[in-house]
Formats: C-alpha cells, structure tokens, sequence
C-alpha cells in the first residue's frame, strides 16, 4: 500500500488486488435481493455497486483465517457528490440485518456470514442536519422484501428490525450520554467538520470506547469525509494523521482501512483541460456527476480555491502559511536509487532530543533528493539519538558514493563536525564556509540559510527538483510554514512546541545548496574521475 500510487483513475490510496477471504459475495448477493437505489433514475430498482464500491466492500468485510475482521476501522474519503452517504446507508442496512458476521468455513474454505443477533448500528454526527443526510436514505433503500424478511419498522431517528431485537439510530447527543452504548456498528457522518469545541473528538473517543469493549472483537467504524482542512485539526485530519504514522512505520496500530481517492497534484484548476482531467480523476465511477456543472461551481467568484480542491479534487490543500503544497511537492516524485558511486552532496541537521535528525542526499546530475537517514528521539528508550549512528551513516555516504559537498547545521553536532571535516573536508569541492568544509551554522548565517530555502523553493514549484516519495519525507515538507524575516521567507513549525517536524527540509535545502555551490565551480575545480573505495552493505 502506497500513500500515492497512480492507479487510471487518478491517486488511490487504498489496498490493492483482493483479499484472501471477505464475506462480500454473501453480503452482495443479499444487498442485490433486499436493497434499492434509493434516488436518481434507477430509483427502486435492485442497488447496483459500482466497482469502486465493490472493491472497497471487498476490503472491509476481508477477514483473516480465524474469520475475524482484518480492519478494525476505516475512513472513505471521497469528492463531494460521489455517493458517501448511500454507500454508508447499503452498509448499515448489512450491519444491522445481513450476514455481517463471520460464522463457519464451508468445505471449500471459503468464510460464510451471518447476522448479528443484537446489531445496534448507529450513524453519529455532530449535527442533525449530518445524521439527515443518512437517516432519509433508508425508507427508499429497505424493499418490501426485507421489510417482510425482516420486520423493518422505519421511523425518522430509528429503524428497528425482527421486532426491535435490531436497530439503526442517529445519534448527535453529548458524548457523556453516549458512553455505554453496546453498539455493533459506527458510521462517522462528515468526520471533516468534528472538532473539539462542537464535542466532536471526545465523541469519536467515546465511540471507540464503546466498539472495543464487543465480545467477539468484530464492532467497528466507518467515517465517510471529504479532504479535511489542514491545521483546521478535525477528526478526519487526525485519521490522516494515523494513516501517515502507519506508513511511515512510526505507528505499531494496524487494522485501519484509509481509501482515498483524489485527482493527480499536477491538476491546475487555471487550465480548463487540466481541470477536468482532475475532476474525471477524483470521481472514480460516479459517472452520474456532472462535470461541466463542477467546472461552473469552481470557477464561481464564490468557490475559494482551497475549498475548489478539498471538495471538487478532494485533494488536502495546503494551510494559507503552507511553505508548500502537497500538491507541488507530490508532482515532484520520481522513484529512483542513488547508484554506488554517484556524484552527490549531502545536507544534516541534528538534535539529541525534541526536533529529529536527518541525513540528506542530493544527486549532482539531477538534484534529486533521497533522505539517507531519519532518526526521531522518540524511537530510543531514553529519548536522546545516539550521534554515533549518525556518524556511522555519515561514513556510510563517503563510503558508498562521491561526496562532492557537505553542509551540515552545527547545533548538537559540533563534535562530530570536527570529526568529519578532518576525515572527508580535504575530499571535498565545495567547501561551506572561508574556514569550515561542513559546519554551516544556520543560526549565523540566515541570509545564506534563507537563501537556500528560497532556492529550493523555487526548484520545487518549477519542477526542477525530484524526490523518491519517501513518506516520511513528504511529512515533514507538508508541516512546514512560511517564515518571513529581514532576508527573504524561511520556514518554521506550525508552533515553537509543536511536534510535527521540519528538519528533513533544512537538510534538503542545504544539499541542494552545496549542488548549487558545486556546478558553480570552474571545471578544474570539479571532482576529476577518480577511482574509489565503494561500500556496499550487506542488505543491498
């Protein structure tokens, strides 16, 4: 699973191929026979899935080979109009009278559901207006059908089935007044617009309180969201947060199923071609959305440009200080390794403790950026990153490729920056100052250091600087804020305390400083062809 794979329709993020074992084939040929199109033209005719829904279905009724649920939770985000609340409908109708639940494997192997005796399936919102836009689906969705299999008793707030042994409520009351509920099943109305002062997120606690306390681990839930705002810190923005930790491999917690679905970072809204592409892009199958009218609804004097690709691209933009977008940043991805004994140059910022140390590769041919080393403080029982490893990596790089230039912060680092420029500082072409070959300190020197930041900038808007989509990486770019001081515009955390990091950008501005340096230099200066001594490490 990749935080930006291309697929055709546009950047999914979901899992690909199809599980194992997944109770849909029972869930889908009960839906086909009890659930109807509840609008549109198809308007009480059988609920036909499109394979995009299909395919996510597939993935969250996947269980293991003990029959129990593989995601625990799961977020379905899509554009505004794709269909989120009838598919969120078709699911808690599933929950709350179809083989939801795991019961046997039948002879061939194959896992075979059943209903569960006591569902209590609750569609939660903030609002009344949110639990609406499920709640009214459900008269047009239960056919005669399954109101006669089932005894479906339909009120506007609740629906009760097989005599009340079965229910489907909408809840928007106080979270304290919802802690206890046995419920089987959650749907997350409009996850993007809860917050803390609307109660939102002690709501999404309680509901995660009350799933995990179900006897047979099988109660979960569902939010169903466009792009969130960034900054913004929703409850759908702390989801995405979850996901990246997940990705980055900073999260132990699985069992989440993120699916997106949005248009390509290169989409310009300005460019009326390009703009529908995007929009063909974030819309997947829904093919009922009509895209000139979206076109319209974007390029009305009203439609601010952010909430155009939150809603329209369901892309998450970027917070109005954002040094830059995902977007830009996301365009630049090229997947591509550092060959053993390529020209490169390198950039470092450190910290024992609080901000994270990064070790960064720049390629002299094509300045693309590969983070060789991250190290979080978090990651080590003490809370301090042992320099020594890296040094350790530091060596590495000498060893494995043609170190050109190495501009390296000196806070927290200047031991070893004595160290490395009495090892490597003769080698090197490009030197960061009249009397050091490393240690650039960023502190004394903001001028230089916000040029830097500025030229990477201005590499990355234009295309001229590649990244290998590390996710971890990406992070750190998306946290970072415009700085304007005396010299230019810098960058900076969100907050001074704030823990979402920014130092791989400081490390990626000074490599690519030190390339900048180096294809300055007259020819003679440059590295001759030389022979050297190439490590290469057992793992590779």
């Amino acid at each position: 699973m990749t935080s930006s794979a291309f697929a055709e329709a546009g950047i999914r993020t979901r899992p690909e191929g199809l599980p194992d074992l997944t109770l849909f084939p029972e869930i889908k040929v009960w839906g086909s026979k009890y659930i109807l199109q509840p609008d549109g033209p198809d308007s009480g005719k059988p609920f036909i899935l499109t394979p995009e829904q299909e395919h996510f279905l597939l993935w969250w009724y996947a269980v293991d080979n003990r029959g129990r649920y593989i995601y625990r939770r799961g977020m379905l985000r899509r554009m505004k109009g794709w269909g989120k609340d009838p598919i969120g409908a078709y699911i808690c109708l599933v929950e709350c009278a179809g083989p939801s639940r795991f019961s046997f494997f039948d002879a061939s192997g194959w896992p075979r559901g059943k209903s569960h005796d006591a569902a209590w399936v609750q569609t939660a919102a903030v609002s009344r207006d949110q639990t609406r836009n499920t709640m009214t689906l459900f008269p047009g969705m239960i056919s005669k059908a399954a109101i006669n299999a089932f005894k479906f008793d339909i009120g506007k707030e609740i629906i009760y089935a097989n005599h009340g042994k079965q229910r489907i409520e909408a809840v928007t009351s106080s979270p304290r007044s919802l802690e206890g509920a046995r419920s089987t099943f959650v749907l997350k109305n409009e996850t993007h617009l809860w917050f803390g002062p609307n109660e939102g997120h002690e709501m999404a606690a309680v509901i995660a309180r009350n799933l995990a306390k179900s006897r047979d681990g099988s109660a979960r839930s569902l939010a169903i969201s466009n792009a969130h705002e960034p900054g913004a810190d929703s409850d759908a923005e702390r989801d995405f947060e979850a996901y990246e930790k997940i990705l980055r491999g900073s999260s132990r917690a699985t069992g989440f199923l993120y699916d997106n679905l949005e248009a390509p970072p290169e989409t310009d809204l300005y460019n009326p071609e390009s703009l529908k592409a995007g929009i063909l892009a974030a819309r997947g199958d829904s093919v009922w959305l009509d895209v000139e009218r979206l076109i319209e609804e974007i390029y009305d004097p009203n439609t601010k440009v952010s909430n155009a690709r939150r809603f329209y691209l369901n892309q998450v933009t970027a917070t109005e200080d954002a040094w830059v977008t995902r977007q830009q940043w996301d365009s630049c991805a090229k997947p591509r390794r550092l060959e053993p004994g390529e020209l490169i140059t390198l950039g470092a910022d450190g910290s024992k403790s609080g901000d994270h140390t990064v070790l960064t590769a720049c390629a002299v041919s094509d300045s693309h950026l590969v983070a060789l080393g991250i190290w979080n403080p978090s990651d080590y029982p003490d809370g301090v990153v042992p320099l020594k490893d890296v040094d350790d990596y530091v060596e590495r790089a000498f060893e494995l490729y043609d170190v050109v230039g190495f501009y390296s912060d000196v806070k927290e680092l200047e031991s070893y920056i004595d160290i490395w420029e009495e090892d490597f500082g003769e080698d090197l072409c490009v030197k960061a100052s009249a009397h050091h070959a490393i240690a650039f300190d960023m502190r004394q020197r903001k001028r230089d250091g916000t040029m830097a930041i500025e030229q990477l900038y201005d590499a990355i808007i234009e295309g001229q600087v590649t990244h290998d989509d590390d996710p971890r990486v990406s992070q750190y770019v998306y946290n970072a804020r415009r700085a304007t001081n005396s010299f230019g515009v810098s960058v900076r955390k969100e907050n001074p305390s704030s823990d979402k990091k920014i130092d791989y950008v400081i490390t990626a501005a000074l490599a690519r400083k030190a390339r900048q340096d180096y294809l300055l230099l007259p020819e003679n200066k440059k590295r001759r062809k030389r022979g050297i001594s190439l490590y290469v490490p057992e793992d590779e």
